[in-house]
């Protein structure tokens, strides 16, 4: 049953298991009632109370609260009632439990999510540039392989950087035939690379 869900009652004496607790000493065996009731009295005021010390994180909050009452019943000795009542005395082992996990999350270092990890991966030192070296030369074999006319148009227009003009001045060939031979040179380009595995 979710702490936060139940409906409070008639309201009852908040100290009744203070006279429980403190009694008992410690116990040997299981006892239910006890819990049941500091359940029935604490559970709802306690969960508000860690509510607020859990930012409102509800899932924290019911786990410090069950954690509390755990802790309640393994070590019902350390509850001195002339110290002050049940509730203060649970919202104070409550609030210690809420400061001792946020100090564990603190010195924790912050958990990075897996993009995080692939980018890691995928940048790692060396491996980029094996790829760039081993396409390059895929690039430079499948050049290679094309006719010298072809290897000549694709040199002054992308490697070079020429105008198709310019690069018709520099070759000596009309605008028209360097138009088309750039078109059919990177046709017979990308069928070269995707021979060699490369998608262009």
């Amino acid at each position: 049953m979710s702490w936060s869900s139940q409906k409070r009652g008639p309201r009852t004496d908040p100290d009744r298991s203070a006279h429980r607790v403190s009694d008992r000493g410690p116990l040997s065996t299981v006892d239910e009632e006890l819990l049941r009731t500091l359940h029935v009295e604490h559970a709802g005021a306690l969960f508000h109370y860690v509510l607020r010390l859990t930012s409102g994180d509800w899932q924290w909050a019911e786990d410090v609260v069950q954690e509390t009452l755990l802790r309640v019943w393994q070590h019902p000795a350390a509850f001195d009632p002339a110290r002050g009542p049940t509730r203060a005395w649970l919202c104070t082992v409550a609030r210690h439990l809420v400061i001792d996990a946020r100090r564990a999350r603190q010195s924790r270092p912050a958990e990075d999510g897996g993009d995080v990890l692939e980018r890691a991966a995928e940048q790692a030192p060396g491996e980029d540039e094996i790829e760039q070296v081993l396409q390059s030369w895929a690039v430079a074999d499948a050049v290679r392989s094309l006719s010298p006319d072809h290897r000549a148009i694709l040199l002054e227009t992308y490697y070079r950087g020429r105008t198709m003009a310019e690069a018709a001045r520099v070759l000596g060939i009309p605008l028209g035939t360097v138009k088309s031979r750039t078109y059919y040179a990177l046709h017979a380009l990308r069928l070269a690379l995707q021979e060699r595995g490369i998608e262009p």
